[in-house]
């Protein structure tokens, strides 16, 4: 991968590529667009394969960041911050505060918080070398994995407008609903599931959270090789990126895609594969933005009841990319890329 020339394709305006021998980081930090204001997205730490896989996973996941403020209207921008390192094994305080100091002097173009493989304890240290950190303890987002909350209610809040247009309700029970991915959002999300009366199909490679959605939701066990192939109504994928590509969607058994997982289209184009099938997908950036609609009411002042009314614009969003993607008859991830970049090109 040659990184300008990637950076152009995906319309990046700035990677910074941090290194520190004495607390081990390697970390990339991209800022898509600050067109409508200072980028935020998250800090995530994962066991990268290649260093080229870190980058790219930093340029993608910062495009949707922008994505995601742009189709809601928000005065913000797009970053993302990740981490080369095992999460289990590789994190100290300094390596997180060594970070802080890159970010800071990033100077409030880029504003971080939690994501995958981070905590608030890490942003704790990002917080005591920058300003430009959420998700620190005392905030509400900090507060009883509240992000993770609010992500899962609005995943939620997703299915039901998505069902509403693929079936013509938006009432899930009865429903059968596959979770690809039991992490904090995905556990969540079973819960709302669960207590709307829709039935649940599960994976995760963590047998114990499994048992979990079991007991606690009567959630039938699926081989995680298998889940997204499962005889469903709805599929949630809430685990790792590129699940959607021309080897699985030809597989998929369901009517409706909506889940919290990031760059779920293996390529954009496979968003046009989705509707050759007749599957509605809600594009991922639209239907997991609880976490980024959250964030911006906070460092705006607004409490705890305006940051989950602020989630319910999901609704609003999805219905609006819907009768797009119909009135136009393009792909529903076409629809709702068209609608941000139109927002960006007004800024």
């Amino acid at each position: 991968m040659l990184v300008l020339e990637e950076m152009e394709r995906l319309s990046l305006e700035q990677v910074v590529f941090c290194q520190d021998r004495a607390s081990g980081l390697r970390a990339v930090i991209a800022v898509h667009s600050t067109r409508l204001g200072p980028a935020l997205g998250g800090c995530r730490m994962r066991p990268y394969a290649t260093e080229q896989e870190a980058v790219l996973d930093a340029m993608r996941l910062a495009r949707g960041m922008t994505y995601k403020s742009a189709v809601f209207g928000l005065d913000y921008g797009g970053g993302k911050a990740v981490i080369i390192g095992d999460p289990a094994k590789d994190k100290s305080a300094e390596l997180f505060r060594t970070l802080g100091r890159y970010i800071g002097y990033l100077n409030g173009r880029y504003i971080t918080g939690v994501d995958l493989g981070t905590s608030v304890a890490d942003m704790k240290e990002i917080a005591k070398e920058t300003i430009y950190v959420t998700d620190t303890p005392g905030s509400v987002m900090a507060t009883n994995d509240f992000t993770a909350e609010m992500t899962a209610y609005g995943v939620y809040v997703g299915m039901k407008a998505s069902a509403n247009a693929a079936f013509g309700t938006n009432v899930l029970s009865g429903k059968t609903v596959a979770v690809q991915g039991l992490g904090k959002v995905g556990l969540r999300l079973c819960r709302y599931l669960y207590e709307a009366g829709a039935k649940l199909i599960v994976a995760d490679p963590d047998a114990s959270r499994v048992s979990l959605a079991a007991t606690a939701y009567g959630a039938v066990a699926e081989d995680p090789e298998r889940i997204a192939f499962a005889r469903c109504d709805i599929f949630a994928p809430c685990a790792l990126g590129g699940i959607l590509n021309e080897t699985s969607i030809p597989r998929l058994a369901c009517r409706i895609v909506a889940g919290a997982a990031n760059n779920q289209l293996g390529e954009e184009w496979h968003g046009e594969l989705l509707q050759e099938r007749n599957i509605l997908y809600a594009p991922d950036f639209v239907v997991n933005a609880g976490g980024l609609l959250i964030t911006a009411r906070e460092i705006q002042g607004g409490s705890e009841a305006d940051m989950r009314r602020g989630v319910e614009a999901i609704d609003r969003v999805l219905r609006t990319v819907y009768r797009f993607a119909r009135q136009t008859g393009i792909a529903t991830s076409d629809a709702a890329g068209y609608l941000a970049e139109r927002n960006l090109a007004r800024a």
